[in-house]
């Protein structure tokens, strides 16, 4: 329970946000309310909080108040730092004289984002460096290369940094680069085995965790803890998931599998000199036949494993366990460094063993398919059909769980969202949320505390009703004449959101023909550079695809037309969305709108989200896909997005945007 001898929230909540010279908000007030009640009656907290409301300190000031230990989990990198850099140093100093306490802070990711001093100064293992072309990478890679200089300087920032944390370099390296000094937690000797143990910037990362009040983590390092069964996060009283319509996404991946014969050979490669020869020669045998059979591989789900596939699992997965039964009885005192070697080739074959036993198994609750790159070939996954009853299990148990992020509300209401978490229906006969009926469901509230922007006079919703309806495959012709006037008329400032990368670079390249203005396409540079570069630039416009739906804050003139070529319903051939969907059909439900809709709805608004990014910011977003008027769903996506006045004349947008662009170019924009 809360300290009955803390000042009231509300100088708490006045104090924070003086210090980041912030003003008070009643949604943040009402938020920051609802969180102290939910952590005090350890019931569970959905709320919604757009854009500018200040979320963070409000669930910051009432989880500091209460005095237990509180893990938040973030889905993106920025908001992590921003936590951890920027809120969090304010906010406590801003608390200290009230509380009477200094709240420690400490931010913990998975093992891998942490320089790993083993494989800094003893190297790679060997089938690691032969693949990479390299025997030793420090000494082999030329110095006047991107890997050489990478890894060079990589070794002189071992000396300087004190956290070892790959996002805390600055510039980055490549993946390339990271991955001779980095390793996974399966590669990990552990401290008590390892000759650097007692320096490790990963096990001291978790150390100033169990010593934190407030430990900032990611969804996916949530999901292992919650999934796998062995805690990587300090025990903790509350839980706080912001961003958290992104939480379903990560847990779905870390919950994924998959095999590849690229991966399956180097699992042999790496066990080959370290067992028998008979087990070796089985694990080769295997890898071979289950190879023979991804060559011929077709996309798609696989609704029953063929016998094929059947039996070259089997044999897969039988073999992997001889393996792994041989690495742990077997040592050769000739390999050097074994321990490590034997770490690394026990976590491949694991894996192998792990996803094999799983997709022969064949769990009604998993659904397997095949995928196929155009450049590492062909892939067997398997996820599960949902991860609802997993949540309910693991992440509603034992703590309060606030989750918040300015998209909660699909459709107009939480229970889409809520279901996708394992909790049961809001009821009509409890509005304020709960059990819908079922006595076993953990006791939620949703709020919606709103935004402080004035979306019906900041910003106009445009769907351009008078074009044809987009098509699976071909050129949108009147689609791109659309977009060229918009652009046009806006003098620029538009940021492009397309459903796929194909789409987006055919855009690109199109209006760069037609237009003059400046065209950023993401992929041409890295994104951090390509938001700077349009953010700097009024006339600038950036087209992509998934990240920036989600991923791009510029707030002012740069920003004042965001386009959506189409409604970003999942592919009709994506094996995992479908399987959800024929799964809702079969319960009874509408899997189209369970699934596909709410998919394109979340979507939407997070686009629609890059707006209206500051109380003086106004402009236009203009859907060109006209189902978002005509089609009986549409009114289900425009429920979801910020509450912008609507309208379908065209020529209506145009005056606007020349008088947005107008009035911006007085401005000096």
């Amino acid at each position: 329970m809360t300290d009955t001898s803390s000042p009231p929230l509300a100088d708490l909540l006045h104090a924070a946000v003086t210090s980041v010279g912030g003003t008070e908000r009643p949604g943040q007030t009402a938020m920051a309310e609802a969180v102290a009640e939910a952590i005090d009656d350890s019931s569970h907290l959905l709320v919604q909080a757009g854009t500018g409301t200040g979320k963070s300190l409000g669930y910051l000031v009432p989880a500091l108040a209460h005095g237990e230990r509180v893990v938040v989990a973030t889905a993106t990198l920025a908001l992590q730092r921003q936590l951890v850099e920027r809120d969090l140093p304010r906010t406590v100093d801003a608390l200290h004289p009230l509380l009477r306490r200094r709240p420690e802070f400490a931010m913990l990711k998975g093992r891998s984002n942490y320089l790993c001093l083993h494989r800094l100064h003893e190297g790679v293992p060997q089938e690691d460096a032969d693949e990479a072309g390299l025997f030793d990478p420090f000494e082999a890679a030329a110095p006047t290369s991107k890997l050489g200089k990478d890894l060079l300087r990589l070794r002189d920032w071992s000396d300087e940094t004190e956290t070892g944390d790959r996002d805390d370099l600055t510039p980055g390296v490549s993946d390339r680069a990271w991955s001779q000094v980095s390793v996974t937690s399966r590669e990990c000797l552990g401290a008590s085995k390892c000759a650097y143990g007692a320096e490790c910037f990963a096990e001291a990362a978790r150390e100033r965790a169990k010593l934190a009040e407030v430990v900032v983590t990611n969804h996916a390092l949530l999901a292992i803890d919650a999934i796998e069964g062995a805690p990587v996060l300090p025990g903790h009283e509350v839980l706080i998931v912001d961003e958290a319509h992104e939480l379903v996404s990560r847990v779905t991946g870390v919950a994924s599998g998959e095999l590849t014969p690229g991966q399956v050979n180097r699992a042999v490669r790496r066990a080959a000199k370290l067992v028998n020869e008979k087990a070796a020669d089985a694990l080769q045998t295997a890898s071979e036949t289950f190879e023979r059979i991804m060559e011929l591989a077709l996309p798609g789900r696989l609704e029953t494993v063929p016998e094929d596939l059947g039996y070259a699992l089997m044999a897969l997965r039988d073999a992997a366990r001889t393996v792994i039964s041989a690495l742990g009885a077997t040592r050769d005192a000739s390999v050097q460094d074994e321990d490590a070697v034997r770490k690394q080739a026990l976590g491949a074959v694991e894996n192998i063993h792990q996803v094999a036993e799983r997709i022969v198994e064949g769990s009604e609750f998993d659904v397997v398919w095949y995928e196929r790159h155009d450049r590492f070939g062909a892939s067997l996954r398997v996820a599960p059909l949902s991860v609802s009853g997993l949540l309910r299990e693991k992440l509603f148990e034992d703590r309060s769980v606030i989750l918040t992020s300015a998209t909660l509300k699909i459709g107009g209401d939480f229970n889409g969202v809520a279901a996708s978490l394992g909790l049961a229906p809001e009821s009509p006969q409890d509005p304020e949320g709960g059990e819908g009926g079922e006595d076993s469901a953990p006791r939620w509230q949703g709020l919606d505390v709103g935004s402080p922007f004035d979306y019906a006079k900041q910003g106009i919703l445009y769907v351009a009703k008078h074009l044809a309806q987009p098509g699976r495959e071909g050129s949108r012709s009147d689609m791109l004449d659309e977009l060229a006037e918009l652009v046009e008329a806006a003098g620029g400032r538009t940021l492009g959101l397309f459903s796929s990368m194909r789409a987006a670079q055919a855009a690109a390249e199109d209006l760069r023909g037609r237009l003059d203005v400046p065209i950023l396409l993401q992929g041409e540079e890295t994104l951090g550079e390509l938001i700077r570069a349009f953010a700097a630039d009024a006339r600038t416009c950036l087209f992509g695809t998934l990240s920036l739906w989600q991923g791009v804050d510029v707030p002012g003139p740069s920003c004042q037309l965001v386009v959506m070529d189409r409604v970003p319903f999942p592919r009709p051939d994506d094996p995992l969305m479908s399987a959800r969907q024929k799964a809702v059909e079969e319960a009874g439900g509408n899997g189209f709108m369970a699934v596909a809709a709410t998919h394109a709805a979340l979507l939407m608004a997070q686009g629609a989200g890059r707006l209206v990014r500051a109380s003086g910011d106004r402009g236009i977003v203009a859907v060109l896909d006209p189902r978002v008027e005509r089609a009986r769903y549409g009114s289900f996506l425009r429920k979801t997005m910020p509450d912008f006045w609507y309208t379908t004349d065209r020529n209506q947008v145009r005056r606007s945007l020349a008088a947005i662009d107008a009035a911006a170019k007085a401005d000096g924009a």
